[in-house]
């Protein structure tokens, strides 16, 4: 089968290579194809119709991006070509447009989500946990959908608002905006008693989506469960594709 459309996936530190496995399984469930490549360069990311930013160290993937000339065209793809984008976890963090909790020096966003983020919602490396999730808009939503958070973000609230004083807001907040922003999966309120709630205030949104861009604040490319990037493809990718031509 010839391949329609190429997607990408930001290759510079965390679990890319855990979502090109699982781009690949889901292509074998779809009625159409599509190329998967690993994404460095700006010359890479021109070839790309969507990007996957995975999850990994937000403030690493950031650094390195700017470094290599990436991180302004990684802003217009998402927020001037409004191409198909979807974060998890540091990818998440890095599409929010306001993010708090950041280390010192704060961090370069690339934004295109109206929401400010709180990094490590729930504590640090030994407060991760996998929960299973009740999602509708998946294939075979009865099953339930094997979710990892690992020093997860969390939506702490949908801008616009004021802007905290330890926040880090992305360059031309909002400019980039399509539509309003839509939660997607919300935590079960057992869920978050049962895990606690380091981060302070309460707050249950963890998989959000504004226009071209979806955020997640678990990890779906850590299972070997192909549906969340069969959802992606088949429901955000592949309709704008086809809108374009």
């Amino acid at each position: 089968m010839t391949a329609e459309f190429t997607v990408g996936v930001l290759a510079l530190q965390g679990a890319f290579i855990e979502h090109v496995n699982l781009l690949k399984a889901a292509r074998n469930a779809l009625p159409f194809s599509y190329d998967i490549i690993e994404v460095r360069t700006v010359d890479e990311l021109s070839k790309c119709s969507a990007l996957i930013i995975p999850g990994g160290e937000s403030t690493t993937i950031s650094l390195v991006a700017q470094r290599t000339g990436l991180l302004e065209p990684l802003r217009e793809f998402v927020k001037i070509q409004r191409k198909p984008t979807w974060g998890t976890c540091a990818g998440m963090i890095l599409l929010s447009e306001q993010a708090n909790r950041t280390k010192k020096g704060g961090q370069e966003l690339i934004g295109g989500l109206d929401v400010r983020i709180n990094r490590n919602q729930f504590g640090g490396q030994q407060e991760s946990f996998e929960t299973f999730l009740d999602l509708e808009f998946i294939d075979h939503p009865e099953k339930k959908f094997p979710s990892l958070f690992i020093r997860a973000p969390i939506v702490e609230s949908l801008l616009p608002g004021t802007p905290l004083e330890d926040a880090v807001s992305a360059p031309g907040a909002g400019a980039g905006a399509a539509g309003q922003v839509k939660a997607l999966v919300r935590l079960p309120r057992k869920t978050i008693s049962e895990v606690g709630n380091a981060g302070g205030e309460s707050t249950d949104i963890v998989a959000v989506q504004q226009g071209n861009v979806v955020g997640m604040s678990f990890h779906p490319e850590l299972s070997s469960d192909f549906r969340m990037h069969q959802w992606w493809v088949e429901k955000c990718v592949y309709p704008a594709i086809i809108k374009k031509v």
